[in-house]
């Protein structure tokens, strides 16, 4: 399940369209027994990084609108979603965010240009650069570690 999930759950059920960072711990550790505190805090930032919530006048409100969000029945989330993104996936939100579109547009066009450019022989890493400089969003600080996720995938091939 999606973080964003998570979030809006939060929201929807206490019925609330601002909540306080001490009620959203309690919300996900506390009254659901989702997770711990620590990781219910953690579970926060993540959202506050992928602009899922932001903080006005020291309440946390969602960018989103709660309700436009299915929360299936028995939901309880995986602890995937407190996983930390790798330099892929925060190139892929950065560009997201600043040319106002959805990460799954944005690798419905990695997939687009790894398929029909290059005949499947481009790796996503480098897929996510080629947007980025199309979209004319900065990406040198990721160049780096996205060389190093390569490098460590391909050894992990090797294996």
């Amino acid at each position: 399940m999606s973080l964003k999930t998570v979030v809006a759950a939060a929201f929807k059920h206490l019925r609330k369209d601002k909540l306080q960072k001490v009620e959203f711990i309690y919300y996900i550790s506390i009254d659901r027994k989702w997770m711990n505190k620590d990781q219910a805090a953690l579970l926060l930032e993540r959202a506050r990084e992928d602009d899922l919530i932001t903080q006005r006048d020291g309440a946390w409100v969602p960018t989103f609108d709660p309700e436009d969000v299915e929360i299936p029945l028995g939901f309880r989330p995986t602890a995937d979603v407190l996983e930390s993104r790798g330099a892929l996936e925060e190139l892929v939100a950065d560009i997201a965010k600043q040319t106002g579109t959805d990460q799954k547009s944005i690798y419905a066009e990695m997939n687009t240009i790894i398929r029909d450019g290059f005949a499947g022989k481009l790796l996503p890493e480098a897929a996510v650069v080629i947007i980025a400089r199309r979209y004319r969003v900065p990406c040198d600080n990721y160049i780096d570690e996205l060389r190093k996720e390569v490098v460590k995938e391909s050894l992990l091939e090797k294996r």
